[in-house]
């Protein structure tokens, strides 16, 4: 079997199966996906606050979205300080082995 098989593999979602093609491979992964989004759903739809599969399969889209999104926004904030850092650092090493030469050159 090829390492890009599709095969369809079934998943429960509120108590419904759906059968989903995806890589072998992939499957595992998207096993953990379905039971994730599940819980999410279980939790909307036990709160009581939304009604009808349809909108609460929206509600935590929404939700899982916002939080995907806010944090891929944190991580860019993270990668630009980290990123801010090593210029930092990349700078200070640059002036210090200028300094080294120019100590090298007036002692010959």
């Amino acid at each position: 079997m090829a390492k890009s098989d599709i095969i369809p593999v079934n998943v429960s979602i509120l108590g419904k199966e759906f059968q989903v093609a995806s890589p072998e491979e992939e499957h595992q992964q998207l096993l953990q996906a379905a039971n994730f989004l599940d819980k999410r759903m279980r939790e909307i739809r036990e709160s009581g606050k939304v009604l009808g599969i349809e909108r609460i399969a929206i509600m935590a889209a929404l939700n899982l979205s916002y939080e995907l999104l806010n944090q891929s926004t944190s991580e860019t904030e993270e990668n630009s300080i980290i990123n801010n850092k090593i210029q930092q650092l990349s700078d200070r090493i640059e002036r210090s082995l200028e300094a080294s030469k120019q100590i090298e050159l007036t002692n010959e």
